[in-house]
């Protein structure tokens, strides 16, 4: 019996002559913490917008919580359960705090529609607009424009906005790009946090998060996973160390 939240069979896609994901298997299973690692071009972010819709592969399959999902729309896959942010961040600068993550659960509950005056009588909405502020320590920053916060407190918002539709799998990609090494600390202990009980696979690049963080990594290069493991594993795997860690492995 096939245990995994998400499975990818035989994934491929070629854009004209150009083959970028070259039949791709990986299982994420129940709550695992997986890092999609590789270097620049491997082709990560192209295997992300396939799992989450963005992109239709040209063969293979996407199950999601036995779901065969390939081709399905990003939004009838949020509402399965499998959310995912971006490298860029993904928020409303010119709403509060608060309205970005009162948007981000509208959206799932399917209420963007209803009027201002009658959102603000929701009682349940906002106190699930609460409960998300308070989960990503954001409680303070509530009446702040989304726009005026610093980069890795607009990332913590984004966080926020995925989780609304209160996913069983996250999609992270590159969530801590260009931080400094102590807002890339606090993300990272704020990710563990918030996806314990989630399946979660994270593109990244920072090998110490990377290594902190997951519980198995992949690696792709051209398209192609060339190994996965426990950190440790992958740390001491020579052929990854030769290809892609280099002295970071060492350290």
């Amino acid at each position: 019996m096939n245990d995994s939240i998400l499975s990818l069979r035989g994934l491929r896609k070629s854009f004209g002559a150009t083959e970028i994901i070259r039949g791709v298997d990986l299982e994420l299973r129940p709550g695992e913490r997986r890092a999609l690692i590789g270097p620049n071009g491997a082709g990560k972010s192209t295997l992300f917008h396939l799992v989450s819709g963005n992109l239709a592969p040209t063969s293979g399959e996407v199950i999601f919580d036995g779901q065969r999902i390939t081709g399905w729309a990003p939004q009838r896959i949020n509402r399965l359960g499998l959310a995912r942010s971006f490298q860029i961040t993904n928020i409303f600068p010119k709403l509060t705090v608060f309205e970005n993550i009162r948007l981000a659960l509208m959206r799932h509950h399917e209420r963007q529609y209803t009027f201002w005056r009658v959102i603000d009588r929701l009682a349940g909405l906002r106190a699930a607009t609460e409960t998300l502020l308070e989960k990503v320590r954001l409680q303070a920053q509530a009446q702040t424009l989304a726009g005026e916060m610093s980069y890795s407190e607009q990332r913590s918002l984004e966080l926020a906005m995925t989780l609304a539709s209160d996913p069983k799998a996250i999609l992270l990609d590159e969530p801590m790009a260009g931080m400094s090494s102590e807002e890339t600390h606090y993300t990272m202990e704020l990710i563990r946090e918030v996806t314990a009980g989630r399946a979660l696979l994270i593109v990244e690049h920072d090998m110490d998060v990377v290594f902190a963080l997951a519980d198995r990594i992949s690696v792709l290069v051209y398209g192609e996973v060339v190994a996965t493991g426990t950190p440790e594993q992958i740390r001491n795997h020579q052929g990854v160390r030769e290809a892609y860690l280099g002295e970071e492995a060492a350290a």
